[in-house]
C-alpha cells in the first residue's frame, strides 16, 4: 500500500520533535563546538536533560528495536524524524541516533555477541560513550579492493596493521569498529572482517585529525596508524570474511538518514532564500518581484520536493522489502541526487544574500562544502551512478532484430497486419 499521509498519532510526535528541536536543541549549535566531546562538562550538562526528555517521550534511539531500548521504527518513520533532526548538529545525539554511533550500534546489535553488546553497545545506547567507524584508507578511499590494513591471527589474538583515513569521530571515541583484510587470497568482498578495537589499545595512533572546511578547527576525522594492534579473538564481529556484508548493512540505512537530514539543511537554506526575497529591495522593487529571483525560488522548490519524495519512497521500499540489497538502486539514486540538490539550492540562496552570503555570518559557505562532502561520503557519487546503471540495465534485454524496437516503419507494418480487418485495402497501400 502506498499513502502520502502520515498517521495522526505519529504526526503528533513529529510536531513535538519539530518544536523541541527548534526551541531547545538548535541553540546548542551556536554555543558548543561538537556534541561528541564528552569531556566538555558544560555541553554534557546542557544536553543531558534534553536527552532525558526524549527518552521520557519514547523517542530515544528509534532506529533500534524495543529489546535495545528503541522503538524499532521502520525507515519511513525514521526518515520523517531525520527531516526534522537534520536542522541541528546536536539533535541526532539528543535523540540517540547520531552518526557514526547509530550505524555502529546497528552492527553491534545484529552481529555482536552478548559480551560485546554488554561492553560496548549498551553504554553507546545510554549516551555514555561515543564511537568511531574506521573503514576508508589513504590510497583507495572507500574502495574495498584497495584496502591494505590487515589482521593476522596469532594464537588467541588478532594483530592489526595498516593505516585508515577519515575515520569518523576517532578523536572522541571509546572504541573503533575497523574493517580489515583477513584473507588476501579471496576477493575483497569475502576476504575482509570487522573488529571492535578499544581506542586505548596499544598501537592505535591518531596521526592527525582533519576538519572539513574549517582551517582553525581541530577536526574529528582521523588519520590512524594501527601499529601491531593486538585484540582478543572475541573482538571479531560476526565471522571471518563478513566485513563487507556488515558494512553494506550499516551503510544502506545510513544513506537514507543522511538524505533526510540533508532535506532539513536544504529547507533551512530555502527558507532563508524566501525570507530574503521578501525583505530586500533593489532597483525599486523587492527581489521576490524579479523574474530571475522567482526562477531561483521555483527551481529550488521543485528540486527539494522531487528529492524528498525519492527519499521517502526509498525508505518505504526498504520497509516493504526488508532487504537493503533489493532497494540498492533506489538507495544509490538518493545518494547521487543528494549533493546536487543541496549544492544547487544553497548556491541560489547564497547568491540572493550577496556579500553576506559568502561570509561566515551566514551558514551557506559551510553548507556548500557540506554538499561537496556528501558527494564523497559513504562512497563517491560516481560509484553509485555505476550501481544505478547496472541495476537498471539488468531490467532490459538486447534487441534481436536489425532495427531498434522503436523503428517506426517496422512498427507500422506490424500494426497494419494486426488491424488489417479494420483498414481499407487502398489505405493500407498508402
Amino acid at each position: 500500500m502506498w499513502d502520502f499521509a502520515t498517521d495522526p498519532e505519529f504526526q503528533t510526535e513529529l510536531d513535538w520533535i519539530d518544536a523541541f528541536v527548534r526551541e531547545e536543541v538548535e541553540p546548542l549549535d551556536y554555543v558548543f563546538e561538537t556534541p561528541y566531546d564528552l569531556s566538555d562538562k558544560a555541553m554534557v550538562a546542557a544536553t543531558k536533560p534534553l536527552m532525558q526528555r526524549v527518552k521520557d517521550r519514547g523517542l530515544w534511539a528509534c532506529h533500534l528495536g524495543p529489546d535495545l531500548g528503541g522503538q524499532g521504527f521502520g525507515q519511513l518513520k525514521l526518515a520523517l524524524m531525520n527531516e526534522l533532526l537534520g536542522r541541528s548538529h546536536f539533535a541526532p545525539r539528543v535523540f540517540g541516533c547520531q552518526a557514526p554511533d547509530s550505524g555502529n550500534g546497528e552492527i553491534l546489535a545484529h552481529y555482536g555477541t552478548d559480551e560485546q553488546k554488554a561492553k560496548w553497545l549498551q553504554p553507546l545506547l545510554n549516551g555514555e560513550i561515543v564511537s568511531c567507524f574506521s573503514m576508508t584508507e589513504p590510497q583507495g578511499g572507500a574502495d574495498p579492493t584497495q584496502f591494505r590494513t590487515t589482521a593476522i591471527k596469532d594464537g588467541d589474538e588478532w594483530v592489526i596493521n595498516g593505516y585508515k583515513w577519515f575515520s569518523s569521530n576517532a578523536r572522541y571515541a571509546t572504541f573503533m569498529i575497523v574493517q580489515v583484510v583477513t584473507d588476501p587470497n579471496v576477493s575483497a568482498y569475502h576476504g575482509q572482517s570487522m573488529f571492535v578495537v578499544p581506542a586505548n589499545t596499544p598501537g592505535v595512533k591518531i596521526l592527525r585529525n582533519v576538519a572539513v572546511g574549517e582551517p582553525d578547527a581541530q577536526g574529528s576525522h582521523a588519520h590512524i596508524h594501527y601499529d601491531n594492534v593486538r585484540v582478543p579473538a572475541d573482538h571479531l564481529l560476526g565471522g571471518p570474511g563478513q566485513g563487507f556484508a556488515i558494512a553494506q548493512t550499516r551503510l544502506g540505512g545510513g544513506r537514507i538518514h543522511h538524505a533526510m537530514r540533508t532535506v532539513a539543511q536544504v529547507r533551512k537554506a530555502f527558507d532563508m532564500m524566501c525570507e530574503r526575497a521578501l525583505s530586500r529591495t533593489t532597483k525599486g522593487e523587492l527581489l521576490g518581484a524579479k523574474q530571475m529571483t522567482q526562477e531561483k525560488v521555483a527551481d529550488s522548490w521543485v528540486q527539494i520536493e522531487m528529492f524528498r519524495l525519492l527519499v521517502l519512497r526509498t525508505a518505504w521500499k526498504i520497509d516493504k522489502e526488508k532487504d537493503y540489497m533489493k532497494v540498492r538502486k533506489d538507495i544509490a539514486a538518493v545518494k547521487v541526487a543528494m549533493p546536487d540538490v543541496y549544492h544547487d539550492v544553497v548556491r541560489r540562496a547564497m547568491q540572493l544574500h550577496g556579500s553576506m552570503g559568502v561570509s561566515n555570518d551566514l551558514p551557506f559557505a559551510g553548507m556548500m562544502l557540506g554538499a561537496m562532502s556528501l558527494g564523497l561520503a559513504d562512497g563517491p557519487s560516481e560509484v553509485h551512478k555505476i550501481t544505478i546503471a547496472r541495476q537498471v540495465l539488468r531490467e532490459y534485454k538486447a534487441g534481436d532484430e536489425i532495427f531498434p524496437s522503436g523503428h517506426i516503419p517496422t512498427l507500422r507494418d506490424r500494426a497494419l497486419v494486426k488491424l488489417a480487418e479494420f483498414i481499407d485495402h487502398d489505405m493500407a497501400e498508402v
